[in-house]
Formats: structure tokens, C-alpha cells, sequence
């Protein structure tokens, strides 16, 4: 299992971080956690396209997790790829259908595209059949506890506490026969997902704040500092911890070395900060 950081950052825009996507290659799978803005960039800079993502699995749908979709399927498509299977909460298939359908933001595009002689020609000519279709994921809207498997490996979940009711939100562990990785997407500390954690090789998990700041209590409450993550990571028996969707005033080397301090004094495994285009095999 060779994972790829695509996007470690947040909605802020950052030239250092995009925001939030990753890449785990399984066999002949290219499984992508997450589309966030900036990702399919980073995507391409590690050396892929958009067409050789097979599935896609959306934690929640908060628009720093999901706004490279389009561009993603799209590019997919005009690759002649085959459709990409596309898992996430609700209203998935509604926003989809209002990127991509025949009355959705893209129409007049897409018609252009399959429909205009001069496209058509272009189309033809790069091995294409007409009439073209439009672009056309395989969609599975899912909730928390949703649970898939493929050759070779397999994805369960949980729900990650964070922006409920007003989202649906979870955490998915990818594992083999010999491996187990988990994703937190943007989630604050419950049992459900520390046992989804249980002897995971890495967790990847979001750090939104620092330790000392305190002044959003709510925001607190679904967002635990490097040390309190770290010890969770202890009592669930994590092997590698990366904290990752790191805030801009965040990403400087004092605060670094801070989170890292306070992670290390709770944990026993290795510990360090994502960072985009970081590669880990397991």
C-alpha cells in the first residue's frame, strides 16, 4: 500500500498546502480520500492523471474536501477513462447531477463539446465514437458505517464527529490482508473512532489548532490539539501518526516543532507533520 499526501491543508488558500486529498495505490487501484481545491494539481505533479483514479471516497462534503470534483471527472472523461466509482454522504448525487446533467452548471459546455463539428472532429480523432456521452461517475451516496470491498483490499467507516446535523460526516479505514491505514477526515475524538483506529500502520489525522488556542469552545469540541490525538493514537495502538489540514499561521517551524513535542510525549510510534506530495509505503 503506497500512500500519496495530495492536499494537507485547509479552505485557506496556501501555496504550501493544497486542500484535502489522498492517494492510496492498492494493486491495480488508484483510490483518491477526498477532492479538495488544488488537488488534482498535486495529482498530476506526482506523476498521475485524473483518469487513472478507479474509485473516489468522499469523507463529507464540506467544499475544501470536495471542490477539485469537477474538475477531476471532467478531465477523466476527456481522457476517454473509464467512469469513476465515486462513494460520499448525501446530496452527492444531487450536486453531481447539477454539475453534470443535462440542465447542470456544465451543459452548455458539455453540449459544445459533443456537439459542435469541430469538437466532434478533435474527438474522432483522438480514437473516440460519436455520439459522445457526457461525463458519467458511478455514484454510491453512503453513511457512517458503510463498508466496501475490492480485490485486494477494503474500506470501512465510522461516523467522524464534526459538522453534524449539517453534514454527514465519517472516518474510512483502508486496510489488506497486512496493512491498515485510516483517515479521520475532519473529525473530533469519539470511541468509534478510536476503535476504527485499532493497530492501524498510519493515521492520518486532522490538527486543526494549536494547544493554546482555546477561544472557539465549540469549535474545541470537534477539534483536539496534536497531544490529544496523539494519545488517543497510544491507546488504539497506532504505528505512525501524520497530523495533517494544517491552518496557515499554523505552518511555521515553532509550531511545528510545539504540535510535534506535545505528540511525542503521549505517543511511542512515529510522528510527524503531513506535508503535500509526502509518500509513504506500508
Amino acid at each position: 500500500m503506497k500512500i500519496t499526501c495530495l492536499g494537507t491543508g485547509t479552505p485557506e488558500s496556501h501555496k504550501r498546502r493544497a486542500s484535502s486529498g489522498y492517494l492510496v495505490e492498492v494493486g491495480n487501484d488508484r483510490i483518491l480520500l477526498d477532492c479538495g481545491g488544488g488537488v488534482v494539481s498535486r495529482l498530476i505533479e506526482a506523476g498521475f492523471t485524473p483518469g487513472d483514479i478507479t474509485h473516489l471516497f468522499f469523507t463529507h462534503l464540506h467544499s475544501d474536501h470536495m471542490m477539485d470534483y469537477a474538475r477531476l471527472i471532467h478531465a477523466a472523461w476527456d481522457e476517454k477513462s473509464p467512469p469513476i466509482q465515486v462513494f460520499g454522504p448525501s446530496p452527492l448525487k444531487e450536486i453531481t447531477e447539477k454539475l453534470f446533467g443535462r440542465n447542470g452548471v456544465f451543459s452548455s459546455d458539455l453540449t459544445a463539446r459533443t456537439e459542435f463539428p469541430g469538437s466532434q472532429e478533435v474527438w474522432t480523432a483522438r480514437g473516440g465514437t460519436l455520439p459522445r456521452p457526457w461525463p458519467a461517475p458511478a455514484l454510491t451516496e453512503i453513511t457512517a458505517g458503510f463498508s466496501y470491498e475490492a480485490e485486494g483490499w477494503a474500506l470501512t467507516s465510522c461516523a467522524a464527529p464534526h459538522a453534524q446535523p449539517y453534514l454527514d460526516c465519517m472516518a474510512f479505514r483502508l486496510h489488506t490482508k497486512t496493512k491498515a491505514f485510516v483517515y479521520s477526515g475532519d473529525a473530533g475524538l469519539s470511541p468509534e473512532i478510536e476503535a476504527l483506529c485499532t493497530d492501524a500502520d498510519l493515521l492520518l489525522h486532522w490538527c486543526y489548532r494549536l494547544a493554546h488556542e482555546t477561544q472557539y469552545p465549540t469549535v474545541m469540541k470537534y477539534s483536539p490539539d496534536a497531544g490529544q490525538i496523539a494519545e488517543m493514537a497510544e491507546r488504539a495502538g497506532v504505528k505512525q501518526l501524520l497530523l495533517t489540514h494544517i491552518r496557515k499561521h499554523m505552518d511555521e517551524a515553532r509550531h511545528h516543532a510545539d504540535m510535534l513535542a506535545a505528540a511525542r510525549a503521549q505517543f511511542t510510534g512515529s510522528c510527524a507533520i503531513a506535508e503535500d506530495l509526502q509518500v509513504i509505503e506500508l
